[in-house]
């Protein structure tokens, strides 16, 4: 990785930037893609998947016999591996369903809100090169938790057209409805829009490389909503002389091993930290599969030293990363000083691979700097929270003259009327007891 030493805080903002394809070019391909699956619906599916996925078949809907099969093409290890991350996803989901609670906001008044579950939700799991059976745990888990009645899942096929079976094994065991083969642009339209093999769903979860991240954001257009802008994987590492090198340089390439367009960044207090972590890179690069992948990424990454820890989390806090290890003396002190980032590993034994798969947190998480605003999925993701209030004739009462006058304020005689009308029937049937005595 390239190595900056104290750079000024002017440079900061060019140097948290993320690399990424010219929008209007992505915008143009994807407005191109969701017109056809608009106008065709499973005519142009059927088309980008032989563009862009090299897919020929028909039928995209995976039957319920090739799911229930594919638990038999899965080694036991593997499946007691996904059984343990799917009960820790499950734990730390449930702990989120929160309690309703009635609040009597004045004499009279009663406020509460409920949870309901988003009905149809669709599920993106990018496939390809690594089948991410632990994003179907990741979504799905808490959508069933939440009570959403359809989850749909589209993934890209394998070379020879099919799904792995680990992807249907973790679609069956979560409790996916259907499960679709299709990739990018062409899945989130389908899942936008709804054709005859895909329905149309309500919200559209999953992160995806910068084509898939492009057409959820133009989903929102046709009135599809999202869980958040998750592109290519990221990582910060902030990394102090208590760190164990080798450590680091292996969760670095936990993350450039995503895909060419994932980006990491080492930054440290200590000259000879980012000398051992760039030596143990080479090292663990030249074992790793996915080598040429990860080496791709580490071109867009770079290790930063700054004067001290403070500034390290502070240039992180700018970056805003998807991931952060905090590989520091006190990292749960330190931690209190991150106000930007979508999960966070403390410590050194805190592996970002463990949120990944089986520690029970999400790994949906913002990218690009949008942790800044927003946060991973949680299960508030798949719910609606409504809001319910009661008003009694003591409300209408207590509450009734200050609604009265700022309704007239604003030049909202309508407002006001509704109002007026409740209190004198309840102004009346006042007096008419008081003359009954």
């Amino acid at each position: 990785m390239k190595t900056i030493n104290n750079p000024s805080e002017k440079r900061w903002p060019k140097l948290a930037e993320r690399s990424a394809i010219k929008q209007a070019k992505l915008m143009e391909l994807v407005n191109t893609v969701f017109y056809d699956i608009r106008k065709k619906g499973d005519k142009a599916l059927l088309k980008y998947a032989r563009k862009f996925d090299g897919f020929a078949a028909e039928q995209f809907t995976v039957d319920a016999g090739t799911i229930a099969a594919a638990a038999s093409s899965i080694p036991e290890q593997l499946k007691e591996a996904i059984g343990l991350a799917k009960r820790n996803i499950e734990k730390f989901h449930l702990s989120q369903q929160e309690q309703t609670l009635k609040v009597e906001t004045s004499p009279g008044v009663v406020c509460w809100r409920e949870a309901r579950p988003i009905e149809k939700v669709g599920i993106y799991v990018p496939g390809g090169t690594a089948p991410l059976f632990s994003t179907v745990l990741m979504l799905a888990v808490p959508a069933r938790i939440a009570g959403c009645s359809e989850i749909v899942l589209c993934t890209p096929p394998d070379k020879d057209g099919t799904v792995h079976p680990a992807i249907l094994y973790a679609a069956s065991l979560a409790g996916v409805t259907r499960v679709v083969v299709l990739g990018g642009i062409q899945a989130i339209g389908a899942m936008c829009f709804g054709t005859h093999s895909v329905p149309k769903v309500e919200k559209i979860f999953g992160p995806g490389n910068q084509y898939v991240m492009t057409a959820k954001h133009a989903a929102q257009y046709y009135g599809t909503a999202i869980d958040m802008p998750a592109g290519p994987s990221e990582l910060v590492v902030v990394a102090d002389s208590s760190c164990h090198p080798s450590f680091v340089a292996a969760d670095l390439l936990s993350q450039a091993e995503h895909g060419p367009d994932s980006e990491v960044i080492l930054l440290s207090d200590n000259k000879q930290v980012i000398r051992e972590v760039n030596r143990e890179l080479e090292i663990q690069l030249s074992n790793l599969p996915r080598q040429d992948i990860a080496e791709k990424a580490l071109k867009n990454s770079r290790a930063i030293q700054f004067k001290d820890i403070d500034t390290c989390i502070r240039f992180s806090n700018l970056y805003a990363p998807e991931h952060l290890i905090l590989a520091v003396e006190n990292p749960v002190l330190r931690s209190r000083e991150v106000t930007s980032a979508g999960s966070v590993f403390l410590g050194n034994y805190s592996c970002e691979s463990a949120g990944d798969y089986a520690s029970g947190t999400n790994h949906t998480l913002p990218t690009s700097g949008h942790a800044r605003a927003y946060s991973g999925v949680s299960l508030d993701s798949f719910v609606k929270k409504i809001t319910f209030q009661q008003l009694t004739e003591e409300g209408i009462t207590s509450i009734g003259a200050a609604v009265e006058t700022m309704a007239e304020a604003e030049a909202l005689i309508a407002h006001k009327n509704a109002m007026t009308l409740r209190l004198e029937e309840v102004s009346k049937r006042f007096q008419s007891e008081q003359s009954q005595y």
